[in-house]
């Protein structure tokens, strides 16, 4: 059922958003008009289907972040601003992995507050220097946005935590959410003023941004978009308890490529656009891809690396060298356990305080050897959560020193202030193990950075030491970390001591294999492979046919084939009464009576128009069907012309006073039921939600009822055991649409379209006008058939004289070269044929 949590959100920031030509801005045309989106519109530019010629040739690439790589700062004498760029940005440092000649724009927020009468000048500024474009937004969006939805919403459900009361999670603000919407409407239109859609690329960073692809979408229907999710994505019973669940998943879904750090996010978020919009996705020879309205959407699965070459210069650096001499000096004799951490209630620093603390109860060996050295970086958000961590850290670190310390020896060291990178890396290169203990995170590049600065230490051999939470996104790729609960303090524990007290050998293996990772698999091999995947994503975009249609975070495009298009009803009534002999070929569930119906009977209207098309001596109509002969002849019993294809074309009958026959010549020997009906029982009771069909020549499992992953993945399973157990059986066995199939070999909806057009033209009835309608997987053996141009075309070639109208139901891909929308139309355009 569609969200109904807000309606046409699109008018929350004034409406569609400003246009803009497709001929490829010139930087110099970016307006800022503090705090407000900008009204300027041009209805000839507003023309998505424009043909004016690109100005710019060089390839870019639009970077869309919540806030720019920038640091600033206000002069001394407060007589304006100072810029530089933030060597430590992710989305500068991205830039290593893109080619030489593509050149990058940065779109996003400062980090610090302009006045609005600065604005203009500093966005012309950030524009002609770094080629930045600020989006500027009004304190009482940002904070609602950033502050209300982005960090008491969003980030604490995508790390797990539920509003389950009032004090453990911000509660579902709905101006938060109107606000969320209304800032990335304002980064939209700073996108609109520098983009050349044409040719344009555009990569969106991180949930703060994620119904930016529905506001570009719809300006640019083929624009060329990837968005790159950096925190967790939740499974889809957490994920569901959002509001605003749909409208956050279809405006992702708007995207070409959509990546994640793990599989496992990526499996949550699929599963999440299987159980809420009904999507499955497809993997095609390593690519995972979901069909959305005709587009394929990409999944990428990537996490971020480091930059080696910031974390090497560092390693030269005389203030690190300096730095570990002293550290090395202060804890001789001891070996040194490291946590950096962020004051987070997601890092889990206090249970990584209390392992420590049963590390020194198990192994009473460690007491005055082992010093944790814990480095707290500033909060990055703020509230009473984050003030009730850090008493208690700081309680139990105190209890913990006063119970196993001295005056010559403390337990845990707390570093709560800013550290340095080069102090950092100083740590890094004297600690002989790094235990991340958070409870959710994104990625952590923490055991990253200390395996390449154990690489760069004096030591020879180099080793390294992991504990790593499973929890986190960088766990899998360290196969050779410890993993660890981070709940269980005791195995934490247990596995800090194992890891210290390993034999040197097997530490430097596992350095090795970590460093090989590392080292090539950097930030540039991320944003590279990105890259290189979002151009394949993007290829065919140019030649591709589309159509716009929903309301606000409802809408798509769908994007489809030239050569498919909407079946005018003018047009094909024309043919119609041109032609001197027709056949007309009808899909039922989901053609002539809606797929949702609980009622599956034709309606009367059906009924009376059936009546007319067959009792018409031009014509030939069949009813084409999986469902079985008994219902089929029941509820058609009205129609004395009418032919009957049942079970998908097994039974055949050409009018109701004719015998049914067989469409092939199978034998009647259904003895491999008896072998296929145990194996699908197997499944039905195990399966809670599906169930059994048995036709006179097929049988049926159905899991539509089921849960959705489980019934596909049991699907699959029976689809496997099927083929093995009826490999020397005359059968087939198919999966489809919520089913496994298992019937006699070659009997398909398309043998049924071959017989209908042979029989008619050995009988002198070749027809000239020949319609199919169908709506599912079944129906595109028949659309295959009668557009190949085969079956029944005699030696003078009268085939193509034919006037062909394969027809599907709903604008998706298909063997058809037409569609309508619905089984209204398809009665409409029946109606309109069968005359008053």
């Amino acid at each position: 059922m569609t969200s109904r949590s807000y309606t046409n959100l699109l008018d929350l920031a004034t409406g569609i958003i400003p246009t803009a030509g497709r001929g490829g801005k010139r930087l110099s045309r970016v307006m800022s008009v503090p705090g407000i989106v900008s009204e300027f519109d041009d209805d000839a530019a507003n023309s998505v289907s424009s043909d004016v010629t690109s100005s710019v040739s060089q390839e870019r690439v639009i970077v869309v972040a919540n806030q720019l790589p920038l640091r600033a700062r206000r002069r001394p004498d407060n007589a304006g601003w100072t810029f530089s760029w933030d060597e430590d940005a992710l989305l500068l440092q991205l830039k290593d992995g893109l080619s030489d000649d593509m050149d990058v724009i940065y779109v996003g927020s400062l980090k610090v507050e302009v006045d609005p009468s600065e604005q203009d000048e500093v966005a012309q500024i950030l524009l002609e220097k770094f080629k930045c474009v600020p989006a500027f937004l009004p304190d009482d969006i940002y904070n609602k946005f950033y502050h209300g939805f982005c960090k008491q919403h969003l980030w604490p459900l995508f790390h797990y935590m539920l509003p389950l009361s009032p004090s453990s999670a911000g509660r579902f603000d709905r101006s938060s959410w109107q606000a969320y919407v209304s800032a990335n409407k304002i980064f939209a239109d700073k996108v609109v003023e520098v983009i050349n859609s044409d040719d344009d690329y555009v990569w969106i960073h991180d949930y703060h941004l994620m119904v930016l692809p529905n506001f570009l979408r719809r300006r640019y229907n083929k624009l060329k978009m990837g968005f790159f999710l950096h925190s967790p994505f939740p499974s889809s019973e957490i994920y569901r308890t959002l509001p605003v669940r749909e409208e956050i998943l279809r405006a992702l879904l708007n995207s070409d490529l959509i990546g994640f750090h793990t599989f496992d996010y990526a499996r949550h978020f699929l599963s999440c656009c299987s159980r809420m919009l009904g999507l499955d996705y497809q993997s095609k020879r390593g690519y995972i891809g979901l069909e959305y309205y005709g587009r394929m959407v990409g999944i990428k699965i990537l996490p971020v690396g480091i930059h080696m070459v910031q974390i090497e210069s560092v390693l030269r650096l005389a203030d690190k060298e300096w730095r570990v001499n002293e550290l090395l000096d202060q804890f001789k004799g001891k070996t040194v356990v490291l946590g950096v951490d962020d004051m987070d209630i997601f890092k889990g620093i206090n249970l990584k305080i209390l392992a420590l603390e049963q590390l020194l109860i198990q192994y009473p060996k460690w007491r005055n050897k082992i010093v944790l050295v814990q480095i707290v970086n500033p909060a990055r958000g703020k509230g009473r959560d984050i003030e009730e961590l850090q008493a208690q850290i700081l309680s139990d670190s105190k209890r913990i020193n006063e119970n196993f310390g001295s005056a010559e020896y403390t337990p845990i060291l707390l570093i709560d202030r800013p550290v340095p990178v080069y102090e950092r890396i100083a740590y890094y290169t004297v600690a002989e193990c790094v235990v991340v203990t958070a409870v959710r995170d994104g990625l952590n590049l923490t055991p990253y950075e200390y395996i390449v600065s154990r690489e760069g230490s004096l030591e020879n051999p180099k080793k390294s030491m992991i504990v790593v939470s499973e929890f986190i996104g960088c766990s899998p790729s360290l196969s050779g970390a410890v993993r660890v609960n981070p709940w269980n303090t005791e195995a934490v524990a247990e596995a800090i001591n194992m890891a210290i007290s390993m034999p040197e050998a097997e530490k430097q293996l596992r350095h090795e294999k970590h460093y090989r990772y590392v080292s090539t698999h950097n930030v540039a091999y991320w944003a590279r492979s990105f890259m290189q995947d979002l151009e394949r994503s993007c290829k065919d975009h140019q030649r591709r046919r589309c159509w716009e249609i929903g309301f606000g975070l409802q809408f798509r495009v769908v994007s489809l084939d030239p050569s498919f298009r909407k079946l005018s009803i003018d047009h094909i009534a024309s043919a119609y009464r041109r032609s001197k002999g027709r056949a007309i070929l009808l899909d039922y569930d989901g053609t002539v009576t809606p797929e949702s119906s609980i009622d599956k009977r034709p309606s009367e209207e059906v009924i009376r128009i059936l009546n007319k098309l067959s009792a018409d001596p031009k014509n030939v109509v069949f009813i084409v069907s999986g469902r079985g002969k008994e219902s089929l002849s029941s509820w058609f019993s009205p129609c004395e012309k009418l032919g009957i294809a049942a079970e998908h074309g097994y039974f055949l009958r050409w009018s109701k006073e004719k015998e049914w026959e067989t469409s092939c010549d199978q034998s009647s020997d259904f003895a491999w039921m008896q072998m296929a009906e145990p194996v699908m029982r197997l499944y039905a009771e195990a399966t809670d939600g599906s169930w059994i069909e048995t036709k006179e020549s097929a049988i049926v499992w159905h899991h539509q009822d089921a849960d959705p992953d489980f019934g596909s993945c049991q699907a699959k399973e029976l689809l496997d055991h099927l083929e093995s157990v009826l490999a020397n059986e005359p059968v087939a066995v198919k999966r489809g649409q919520h089913i496994v199939e298992v019937k006699p070999q070659g009997v398909s909806k398309g043998l049924v379209a071959e017989k209908l057009l042979s029989v008619m033209a050995e009988g002198n009835r070749q027809p000239d006008f020949v319609l199919c309608i169908g709506d599912d997987r079944s129906d595109e053996d028949m659309f295959e058939v009668i557009s190949s141009g085969s079956p029944g075309a005699s030696a003078s070639g009268s085939f193509f004289n034919r006037e062909v109208f394969a027809c599907t139901v709903g604008q998706k891909p298909s063997k058809a070269k037409y569609y309508v929308d619905d089984t209204i139309e398809v009665i409409k355009m029946l109606e309109a044929l069968a005359g008053p």
